[in-house]
Parts: structure tokens; sequence; C-alpha cells
């Protein structure tokens, strides 16, 4: 099971700072486990890996079988929530260059909905012209400005290509039970459909049909997953006491730290995968906290990449920083450094060890170096990249996030904020129904 390790804080902040968080903590899980706290119609989230039937799984497994056996590309439109947990998920298992072979066990997955790229979106049609494709349409509204967009285009070229009828077969929604055009349209058309749960934000819905469905396509085993959060919602449970629920640790130090003037969050992993678990962890962490003008500000960095890049700042720039370092015990391959006559490069001081020693070794010392310049540091241990360490990874995520929120002060399950460029950019483009808001913007340019 993963593990939390706050040893690299507690020369910024004290033990006892930390647990006198425990009251605060105790009342936020309360808030969470009862539904007494803002938000409180979006918990559907908090219970849903024991909630899981295998009917359900099983169901989402004999589509994501349609989708294998009938395509070669499987479009998933979907922004924010409706597609960082999946891409999460797949990147972190999924071998870094299978897309690039010409034998493929699985179709490759690719992301469209989330941008408003006219260049995007020119060379993904171009680039399907020739493929059999299908498409997971992810939107509980249907309305959505960047996934309508996308999935407008990606219909009318996967009917015209390869007929409505296949069209059907390999188009599949997940939306609202009842309303919203994304509904209306699986409805009239017959695509298979799955529902989004009203009481899921988008944010929160990687274990849903969300995120679910596209990971099964992908090849990887939704069963496991879903044993790793179930496992993960055991160990953070309500009663499980302070000092041994990792969820609890992790939110009550990161808040000791913001009060202590660390505004900033880094997370880091030492392993290329894990990147669109940071993507991800960005969302969930920053659409949740950053409100009413409070919030630690979510940052990611990918090492010891970014250590050529970031590395200095992290090291000398200004003190308001702390990282969340996730460091992955056992890789899945074994690559040993080779031995050189010549040794021009000086590396035959490692020749017979494991890479993984070698960057191992690169975490330890940027670890190091970082606290001795100033910046705490919180370790998070995955036994090896698989579904389930993953599906635990995802859950402790999760539920830290509601609690830190609701240690924060904010109602962590909503995002008003999300509005304000939509309003503008609908009033700029004079959308039906936003006339004044039109004039106003107009006068404001």
């Amino acid at each position: 099971m993963i593990s939390l390790n706050i040893e690299k804080t507690l020369g910024f902040v004290s033990k006892e700072t930390i647990a006198a968080f425990e009251p605060k903590v105790k009342a936020a899980q309360e808030m969470l486990e009862y539904g007494t706290g803002k938000g409180n119609d979006f918990l559907g989230w908090l219970h849903l890996p024991t909630s899981i039937t295998q009917e359900h799984l099983t169901d989402l497994k004999e589509t994501a079988k349609v989708l294998r056996e009938n395509c070669e590309v499987v479009i998933v439109a979907g922004i924010g929530g409706s597609y960082l947990g999946a891409r999460a998920v797949i990147e972190a298992l999924s071998n870094s260059f299978t897309w690039l072979q010409d034998k493929k066990t699985a179709p490759v997955i690719i992301y469209a909905g989330h941008n408003i790229s006219e260049d995007y979106l020119f060379e993904l049609t171009e680039f399907l012209k020739d493929k059999k494709f299908g498409v997971i349409n992810i939107s509980k509204s249907g309305t959505t400005t960047e996934t309508a967009l996308a999935f407008r285009l990606l219909k009318k070229q996967c009917e015209d290509q390869r007929g409505k009828e296949m069209a059907k077969k390999v188009i599949v929604a997940i939306t609202d039970a009842k309303k919203g055009a994304a509904r209306i349209t699986a409805d009239q058309e017959g695509y298979k459909s799955y529902i989004i749960p009203d009481n899921v934000g988008g944010r929160f819905s990687v274990l849903t049909p969300v995120g679910l469905l596209p990971i099964a396509i992908a090849g990887f085993d939704i069963d496991k997953l879903i044993a790793g959060a179930v496992a993960m919602e055991k160990a953070c449970g309500i009663n499980v006491p302070f000092a041994e629920n990792p969820a609890a640790q992790y939110a009550a130090t990161r808040n000791a730290l913001y009060q202590s003037g660390k505004k900033i969050e880094i997370l880091v992993n030492f392993c290329p995968k894990l990147h669109y678990v940071n993507e991800w962890w960005k969302q969930l962490y920053g659409e949740s906290e950053g409100k009413e003008h409070k919030g630690i500000f979510p940052a990611a960095v990918d090492f010891s990449t970014d250590l050529h890049s970031m590395g200095q700042w992290i090291q000398e720039g200004e003190r308001t920083i702390f990282e969340t370092v996730i460091s992955v015990d056992k890789v899945n391959h074994k690559l040993e450094v080779p031995s050189d006559e010549a040794n021009l490069d000086g590396l035959n001081y490692l020749a017979g060890k494991r890479i993984d020693e070698v960057n191992k070794m690169a975490e330890l010392g940027t670890q190091l170096a970082h606290v001795d310049g100033g910046v705490p540091n919180m370790r998070i241990v995955i036994p090896s990249l698989d579904e389930n360490s993953i599906g635990e990874l995802l859950y402790f995520f999760e539920i830290a996030c509601g609690i830190s929120g609701y240690v924060l002060g904010v109602n962590p399950f909503d995002q008003p904020g999300v509005e304000a460029y939509k309003s503008n950019m609908f009033a700029l483009l004079n959308k039906p129904g936003y006339e004044a808001e039109s004039k106003a913007i107009q006068a404001k340019l």
C-alpha cells in the first residue's frame, strides 16, 4: 500500500503544530461522512469504490471489448475532469512507445475536446482519415464549447467514414441520466451510454465510467484499479486514528505549511509516466481549494528533467514553496549501466548499477538539497506502477482534498470562478441569450 512520510517537513513546522490540526481534520472528516458541509450534494465519490458492483464493471468491460475489436483509434472527447483522470491512469500504465509500434494490442487513445485549437483539430481529423476510429463523448450537458465542438466534428467524420450503423456501435456517450444535449443525442442516435452521477463532480469522476471505460479500452484491469481504491477508502476511513490515516496527515501537514507561509505546493515525480497524474492532481486541488482569495497554488514538475529548468528557482527562489514527491518503489523493468573501455563520459563508476538506482539517488540527493535550501518535503511512496497502486493513489488524493478544503474553510466541491471566461467568450461570439453581456463587453473593449 502507498505510504506517506512527512519527516522532512518537521524542520519547518513542528509535530505539535501538525497534531494541533487533528480537531479540524476530524471535523472535516465528519462533514464529509455525514454530509453536513458545503457542497454536500457532491459527495458521491466518497464511498464510490466500495459501492461499485461487479455487474457494472462487467458491463464496462463488454463495451470496451466492442470498441477494442472495432477500432484502431478511440478519441476521448472531454475537458478537465472528463478526460484528465483517464489520461493520468492510461499514461501511467502504458508503455511509453506503444503508440509508435506497428503491432498494437489495444486501440490508440487520443484526446480531444480539451482545447479550441483549429490546428489541433484539423491535424486530428487528417490523422483519422484512414483510421477505423470510435469516440467516447464525455459531457454532462453536451454543450461545453470545447467538447461539443470536437464531438460535432468527430461524429460527422465517423459517420462519413464508417457509415451510420457502425458509428452507432463505436460512439459511446457518458452524460447526464435524463437531461442535456448529449443525453438527447445519445437517445436519438441509439448510442451505448453511461451516466455521470449527479453527485459526482468532474474532477472526482475518474472512478466512474468517465475514467473506467477509456482505461478498460486501453487494456488495463479496472477491477484491480477499483480494488486499490477500496483499500485506500478503508485506510483513510473516519475511524482510522489521525496519526495512522495518510489522508488526514497529508491534509494537516499541507495546511500547517500553508499557515506558516508556504503558498505553493509542487508535486514532483521522478518517473515521466506520472506526468498526467500531476496534471490531474493540479485540477483536483486547484479547482477545489482556490476560492475566496485562499488556497495553496498547485504546481508540478517532472524530475530530473525539470531540475535543469526549474531546479534553480526551487533551490534558491522565494521560500514560499513546499514539495510533495511521488516515489515509485519498484520499477517494472531492469536495465543496467554498461561498462565502456574508453570511459570518455566518466560513467564507469556506475557500470553494473541499475538505472533505477541512479534515479533513486538523484531523488534522494534532490530532496536533501531542497530541504537544505529551505523547501519542506513530503514523500508519497507507491509500491509500483500498476492498477492497484494507481487506484490507491487516486483515492488518497481525492479524500485528502475533501478534508483539506474543509480545513481551509472553503467549499471543495464547487467551481464558481470557472464560469467567468465562458460568459465573456459567449458574449464575444454573440451567442443567443448573451445580448446584454455582448453589449457590455463591446463597450468595455
